[in-house]
């Protein structure tokens, strides 16, 4: 393609997926690189430029790369889920292409094929404003992304072998901050500097696979200033709970005595808690970080409270000029409401994890695919669960195939994510924002939407679910295309936690929809297939 006049930069990079081995706690284990980066490359772009990343495959298994929270307005061909794309083969490559439009924030990208999630092969994505819209902040010293991980010892394909055989993850070995955990002998190198005085830019992303990590800072406060996307109003936290998939933006002023703090992540929610360290250094620094770290809060109300206290920004720019409360979202009226309950069973020795009954299989062709060639009818059925289902759908008998949503493009649509389970839940939507407009205790019912914040909910791609409690989240479909709406724990997701939502564009034109790009990978029935007649405007 082409650059013309006038057009948004481009940002061009070449990442070779390799195996490496390395001991992140302690013990050698095989972890995928990339660039011989572990965590991989920070992407560092700015709204609305255009991003060519040429992925070389050279791991022994099909893989793929998502960008979690990035929109890809008209473009689920680039969303990098098996919903919507043919992994890149072993020794092949594919070069995604998409734009960060509209858009600000604090992202990861992550694998999506097997459990390759579990090794490696994710990183920070960071959006800047562009220069002529106010951020609601001065400019930090310097600007760090910090990823927090529970970790596994074990390789990706022994963590598969496990669920294929119809057990469960047990309990992490570890966490890691940034890939690494600080053993506190004096030897440790600091992951960050500081210098006195100065404020800093933290952006802290749990890419884990199955724990809330609760994040400190040892004597410091953070300043919340923006999560996944949105600016919110600016509260002071001692601590962080960052559920899987989250990502969180804080400012951190260096107003301590000049030596080295740890920043804490540890494990929430289990009886056995797992720390992780990393030190952050004062550039003047005179001495060991303190052997004492901040205490974590125990159980769940204390996190509940704090979701409550996140407020979006209503006066702040986002990647427009106009100020974020300007789209009143609570005075749109709500056309179609879908209720998910996720449930687990072992029948039959398989474990398998369902919303609303179905355990979710990804068919050899991706489902965008055959509805884009006119093949849907023989690769899957659309609207096989119900919008409302019964309670006792939770201990039902479990259907293993592909779980797909047909939904009206443009329609507003209230989603309830309920929880029996006495486990946490996270679950994350591609292609959107929403708003997370209630997370409470119990089961859902219309009266609970008195209880919603319908003025100042925070925009975001993440929503956590407590045990035995519900969350509500409100959003328009108006971004055409195929669009998963997965669990975050991951082997949730990898055993059928998950579904698509299909949003087709009845005009099928360009305005709506981009066609599928010319060097896309093709595989299942519509390998040799003729190409459809492209949209056009």
């Amino acid at each position: 393609m082409l650059g013309v006049l006038g057009e948004d930069p481009y940002l061009f990079f070449t990442w070779n997926v390799t195996y490496g081995t390395l001991s992140p706690l302690g013990v050698p284990q095989q972890v995928i690189l990339i660039n011989n980066q572990f965590p991989g490359p920070n992407i560092n772009s700015t709204s609305n430029n255009n991003i060519v990343i040429n992925v070389f495959n050279n791991l022994d298994e099909p893989f793929l790369l998502t960008w979690s929270g990035i929109q890809q307005r008209k473009n689920s061909w680039q969303d990098g889920v098996l919903g919507t794309n043919c992994p890149i083969l072993p020794g092949t490559n594919y070069t995604y292409h998409f734009q960060v439009k509209d858009q600000i924030g604090s992202y990861i990208y992550y694998p999506t094929t097997g459990m390759h999630r579990a090794t490696g092969g994710f990183g920070g994505l960071r959006i800047n404003s562009r220069l002529l819209i106010p951020v609601p902040y001065a400019d930090p010293e310097d600007d760090y992304t910090v990823i927090l991980n529970d970790w596994y010892s074990k390789s990706h394909t022994a963590l598969q072998k496990l669920l294929d055989s119809g057990r469960t993850l047990a309990r992490p070995d570890g966490v890691l901050v940034n890939g690494k955990n600080a053993k506190g002998d004096g030897k440790d190198e600091p992951l960050f500097t500081m210098k006195p005085g100065k404020t800093y830019k933290y952006r802290i992303c749990n890419a884990g696979l199955k724990n809330t990590l609760n994040f400190r800072i040892q004597g410091h406060t953070m300043k919340l200033v923006e999560m996944e996307g949105s600016h919110v109003v600016q509260n002071v936290y001692e601590s962080l709970d960052v559920h899987v998939g989250q990502c969180f933006s804080v400012l951190v002023t260096a107003n301590q005595d000049p030596k080295d703090y740890y920043m804490v992540a540890s494990t929430r929610f289990n009886k056995q808690v797992l720390t992780g360290k990393g030190i952050i250094r004062y550039t003047n620094g005179k001495g060991p970080a303190s052997p004492e770290l901040p205490e974590a809060p125990v159980g769940w109300a204390w996190s509940l409270n704090q979701f409550r206290s996140f407020r979006w920004n209503l006066t702040a720019s986002a990647a427009r000029p106009n100020p974020q409360g300007s789209y009143h979202y609570g005075s749109i009226n709500i056309t179609r409401t879908i209720k998910l309950i996720n449930s687990a069973s072992q029948e039959g020795g398989k474990l398998r994890y369902a919303l609303n009954g179905v355990s979710h299989v990804n068919p050899e062709t991706p489902l965008k695919l055959a509805e884009y060639y006119g093949v849907a009818d023989k690769v899957f059925k659309y609207d096989t669960i119900l919008d409302s289902p019964q309670a006792n759908v939770a201990n039902a008998k479990i259907v293993t195939q592909p779980n797909v949503l047909n939904l009206t493009f443009r329609n507003f649509v209230e989603i309830i994510f309920e929880n029996h389970e006495k486990s946490m839940q996270s679950y994350h939507l591609d292609g959107y924002s929403f708003f997370a407009v209630a997370v409470e205790p119990g089961t859902w019912t219309p009266e609970k939407r008195k209880h919603y914040n319908l003025l100042d909910a925070v925009s975001r791609t993440t929503v956590q679910v407590y045990p035995k409690s519900w969350a509500a989240i409100l959003l328009t479909f108006d971004n055409a295309g195929l669009w998963n709406i997965r669990s975050e724990m991951w082997e949730r997701a990898y055993l059928g936690q998950q579904l698509y939502a299909s949003v087709l564009s009845p005009a099928r034109s360009l305005r709506d929809e981009y066609n599928l790009p010319d060097n896309s990978l093709l595989c299942g029935i519509v390998k040799d297939m003729p190409k459809p007649a492209p949209y056009s405007i």
